[in-house]
Protein backbone atom coordinates (compact mmCIF):
# COMPACT_ATOMS: atom_id res chain seq x y z
CA UNK A 1 0.00 0.00 0.00
CA UNK A 2 1.26 3.25 -0.62
CA UNK A 3 2.09 5.93 1.97
CA UNK A 4 0.55 9.23 2.40
CA UNK A 5 2.88 11.72 4.37
CA UNK A 6 0.37 14.72 5.83
CA UNK A 7 1.68 18.00 7.23
CA UNK A 8 -0.08 20.14 9.62
CA UNK A 9 -3.37 21.26 9.64
CA UNK A 10 -3.89 17.81 8.13
CA UNK A 11 -1.61 15.73 10.17
CA UNK A 12 -3.49 17.01 13.35
CA UNK A 13 -7.45 16.04 11.37
CA UNK A 14 -5.55 12.25 10.89
CA UNK A 15 -5.21 11.75 14.39
CA UNK A 16 -1.66 13.48 15.02
CA UNK A 17 -0.76 10.42 12.00
CA UNK A 18 2.04 12.07 9.44
CA UNK A 19 2.38 8.92 7.53
CA UNK A 20 0.08 6.45 6.74
CA UNK A 21 -0.51 3.24 4.44
CA UNK A 22 -3.78 3.75 2.75
CA UNK A 23 -4.85 1.50 0.02
CA UNK A 24 -6.21 2.84 -3.81
CA UNK A 25 -5.76 2.89 -7.15
CA UNK A 26 -5.63 6.70 -7.82
CA UNK A 27 -4.86 9.49 -5.90
CA UNK A 28 -8.75 10.09 -5.81
CA UNK A 29 -9.03 6.50 -4.06
CA UNK A 30 -6.40 6.74 -1.77
CA UNK A 31 -7.65 10.19 -0.32
CA UNK A 32 -11.37 8.65 -0.02
CA UNK A 33 -9.40 6.09 2.33
CA UNK A 34 -7.63 8.55 3.76
CA UNK A 35 -11.13 10.42 4.83
CA UNK A 36 -12.97 6.79 5.64
CA UNK A 37 -10.42 6.06 8.15
CA UNK A 38 -10.39 9.63 9.38
CA UNK A 39 -13.69 11.64 8.63
CA UNK A 40 -12.33 15.03 10.46
CA UNK A 41 -10.24 15.33 7.22
CA UNK A 42 -13.39 15.02 4.63
CA UNK A 43 -13.47 17.98 2.41
CA UNK A 44 -9.98 19.09 3.53
CA UNK A 45 -8.18 17.78 0.08
CA UNK A 46 -10.68 16.85 -2.05
CA UNK A 47 -13.77 19.11 -3.14
CA UNK A 48 -17.17 18.02 -4.09
CA UNK A 49 -16.35 16.92 -7.33
CA UNK A 50 -13.91 15.16 -6.03
CA UNK A 51 -10.90 16.85 -7.39
CA UNK A 52 -7.87 18.14 -5.50
CA UNK A 53 -9.18 21.23 -4.12
CA UNK A 54 -7.10 24.23 -5.36
CA UNK A 55 -4.85 24.94 -2.02
CA UNK A 56 -3.72 21.68 -1.57
CA UNK A 57 -0.87 20.36 -3.51
CA UNK A 58 -0.35 16.51 -4.00
CA UNK A 59 2.81 15.11 -4.94
CA UNK A 60 3.12 11.66 -6.58
CA UNK A 61 6.95 10.46 -5.42
CA UNK A 62 7.87 14.13 -5.52
CA UNK A 63 6.28 15.02 -9.05
CA UNK A 64 2.98 17.29 -8.55
CA UNK A 65 -0.06 15.28 -9.94
CA UNK A 66 -4.15 15.88 -9.71
CA UNK A 67 -6.87 13.20 -8.21
CA UNK A 68 -6.24 10.49 -11.17
CA UNK A 69 -2.85 9.96 -11.04
CA UNK A 70 -2.14 6.05 -10.81
CA UNK A 71 -0.71 4.84 -7.72
CA UNK A 72 1.38 1.46 -7.09
CA UNK A 73 2.09 -0.03 -3.58
CA UNK A 74 5.35 1.47 -3.09
CA UNK A 75 4.83 4.99 -4.30
CA UNK A 76 5.02 7.97 -1.73
CA UNK A 77 1.88 10.39 -1.91
CA UNK A 78 2.77 13.67 0.23
CA UNK A 79 -0.45 16.15 0.37
CA UNK A 80 0.50 19.60 1.64
CA UNK A 81 -1.72 22.97 2.00
CA UNK A 82 -0.52 25.94 -0.06
CA UNK A 83 0.17 28.95 2.31
CA UNK A 84 -1.49 32.27 1.31
CA UNK A 85 -2.26 35.05 2.77
CA UNK A 86 -0.57 38.41 2.56
CA UNK A 87 -0.64 41.80 1.73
Amino acid sequence: MPVVILRAPLKDLAGGNRELRLGGADVRAVIRSLESSWPKTIGWILDDQGRVRQHVNVFLNGERVREDAKVGADDTIHVLASITGGA
